[in-house]
């Protein structure tokens, strides 16, 4: 297992993961929190967002996935980063059947269209041969993941992006199921649309060459740090192309070939 927090203390931890719980219950920004963990210090951000999520389990929620981050060179470059990096999901970051997307929820929402996958069985232990990535994935669907990021104006670094549970927000799940027999994952397309204009496009091959390849890369990454991917976990492969900004009002829809269409509408803030 990864040490999780090399020299940095554990009062350092908990004051960040005190921070941002409370950046985000008050729907109020915070300054980036890499001067407190370190810039580069991926491991302490790791122990960060593990306090966090053991705090929302604590209250009640349910972990029923991961979300891979930062797949897309797009996106790295939209955010100046260069690596993936993974968090959380919790049943209630769902919202694929409500009317709207609850805006008050959020503080600075992006959207990112994508691949999800649904596991049917654990990834613990020797998934070196892509042949045994393949076998655990019972399907896919379509995905919107609505990102969002505590720390003010999105000015992060990979630990500040990662201590904030890898900027996740909510997310929706499309209704067409598709196994790997059916559709290669690195052969789909992406078009996102606001309002119908085209604002965001790119395909397979944008999410690590393959999002089957970022599935490899969390089952790798999930299991070093200890709590491995499991047979029925939802996972986020990653962005298809840029991101977009998703203000109150905002209205989506993405058509992830062939998988099918998404569409979500922000709520106004009054609505919410």
């Amino acid at each position: 297992m990864v040490t999780a927090h090399d020299k940095i203390a554990d009062a350092a931890i908990y004051d960040v993961a005190d921070k941002l719980q409370t950046a985000a219950r008050t729907r109020q920004p915070i300054a980036p929190v890499r001067a407190v963990i370190g810039a580069d210090n991926i491991d302490a951000a790791y122990a960060v967002q593990r306090e966090l999520i053991d705090r929302r389990v604590a209250a009640g929620g349910v972990i029923v996935g991961r979300k891979i981050g930062l797949t897309s060179p797009a996106v790295q470059r939209q955010l100046g980063v260069d690596q993936p990096d993974f968090g959380v999901l919790l049943a209630d970051m769902e919202v694929s059947s409500t009317g709207s997307v609850p805006s008050h929820r959020l503080l600075q929402p992006k959207v990112e269209a994508e691949i999800a996958f649904v596991l049917r069985a654990d990834l613990v232990a020797g998934f070196d041969d892509s042949e045994h990535i393949r076998a655990a994935v019972d399907y896919a669907v379509a995905a919107l993941e609505i990102v969002d990021s505590r720390i003010r104006q999105w000015d992060i670094t990979i630990a500040d992006t990662v201590a904030d549970n890898a900027s996740a927000g909510l997310f929706m799940l499309g209704n067409r199921r598709l196994t790997l027999d059916e559709f290669e994952p690195r052969e789909v397309t992406m078009r996102m649309y606001v309002d119908d204009q085209l604002v965001s496009h790119g395909d397979g091959s944008a999410c690590l060459g393959d999002p089957l390849n970022a599935l490899a890369w969390l089952a790798r990454a999930a299991a070093a740090y200890g709590e491995p991917l499991l047979a029925g976990q939802i996972v986020l492969s990653g962005a298809l192309g840029p991101m977009v900004v998703a203000p109150p009002g905002t209205r989506i829809h993405a058509e992830i070939a062939p998988l099918g269409l998404l569409s979500a509408h922000f709520s106004f803030l009054e609505e919410s």
